[in-house]
């Protein structure tokens, strides 16, 4: 019985090296435009093979909306950007009927949610009303408009940023729609010397074109080969139980972080951790999953999951501190 698991892990795992071989084009390609930011990049592919969407949370002129755009171009996608405002409305977003006087009917006029990459710019600037219509998109991968329902294009993926919920005139996403992104990723200052490059790649004026590497078609491949990556059972208990003490703390001798969270991960939780952790997994080149690759994205696909408590923010405690916590503690297989 052992040696068939490891002549199915040994297939498995030649099987991802291929199909992965494009990962490292991709991201050469993206490499020309956005400096630094390895860990924004790595995640929107974690995003886009995993078939979730992500959060990107990040002061302006970080690079986000080029890092989408990017991606969009070396895969040969279409790619729409909306701009989120208070003035919004559901309509400028999904799209609308229009009426035809010649043909006395009306006609659809769709709109920007129909591309391969969406790039909902300062989500948290628009109100609840176009928030919803944008996350029943992502959710159910359709639109509705009039009486007409639209299957959208694959792959889909929206990248929503935000600005930090303490500058002017943002509205904070409520919890069940932001639950609906796989990961949020925080993004910080680029560091010094790639500043300095980011600066002459500006005042020179010439930006390297970004060449198509890969194929819808590819990418496709590649989402459903990422299910087929191995994930043992201890590693599954692992998951779990980092989602558990996140709900129930005491039972994980952390009984002091009860009075820190609200609420905990939702079962939608469980299963974007073990996506992500496969997803990793598959960028990494591997067939299998190891404790390491649920540690590297945990922070990204939980930070936005915990509810912490008044108490908390009086103590200064943010879900960062808690994942740490949680991780710290929980044994690892």
């Amino acid at each position: 019985m052992e040696e068939t698991s490891t002549i199915d892990i040994k297939s498995i795992n030649e099987k991802i090296e291929k199909e992965s071989a494009f990962v490292d084009l991709l991201t050469l390609e993206m490499n020309k435009v956005i400096v630094g930011q390895r860990h924004m990049v790595e995640r929107l592919l974690i995003g886009l093979l995993g078939q979730g969407h992500i959060l990107l949370e990040g002061v302006p002129g970080l690079a986000k909306t080029l890092a989408i755009n990017t991606l969009s171009q070396a895969i040969d996608a279409s790619f729409s950007r909306i701009q989120f405002t208070p003035d919004l409305l559901p309509a400028d977003v999904v799209g609308t009927l229009i009426y035809n006087i010649k043909e006395n009917d009306f006609t659809i006029k769709k709109g920007p949610i129909f591309a391969n990459f969406v790039l909902a710019d300062e989500i948290n600037r628009a109100p609840a009303k176009v928030q919803s219509a944008l996350l029943e998109a992502m959710q159910e991968k359709q639109v509705t408009i009039g009486d007409e329902t639209f299957i959208l294009d694959k792959p889909f993926l929206v990248m929503a940023t935000q600005n930090p919920v303490e500058q002017e005139g943002t509205y904070p996403l409520p919890e069940a729609q932001i639950d609906r992104f796989m990961l949020k990723t925080v993004i910080d200052y680029p560091k010094i010397d790639e500043e300095q490059l980011i600066v002459r790649a500006n005042l020179k004026g010439a930006y390297e074109k970004v060449n198509p590497v890969v194929s819808i078609k590819q990418i496709l491949s590649a989402q459903k080969a990422v299910r087929e990556v191995y994930m043992d059972e201890k590693i599954e208990k692992y998951i779990l139980d980092i989602i558990f003490a996140t709900r129930y703390p005491e039972k994980y001798k952390l009984g002091d972080l009860k009075a820190l969270i609200s609420f905990g991960a939702s079962p939608r939780g469980s299963i974007n951790l073990a996506t992500a952790a496969k997803c990793y997994a598959f960028i990494k080149r591997r067939g299998y999953v190891i404790p390491e690759d649920v540690r590297a994205v945990v922070h990204d696909v939980l930070r936005h999951r915990i509810g912490i408590t008044y108490e908390a923010e009086a103590e200064n405690v943010t879900s960062e501190d808690i994942i740490n916590k949680i991780v710290n503690e929980i044994e690892v297989p």
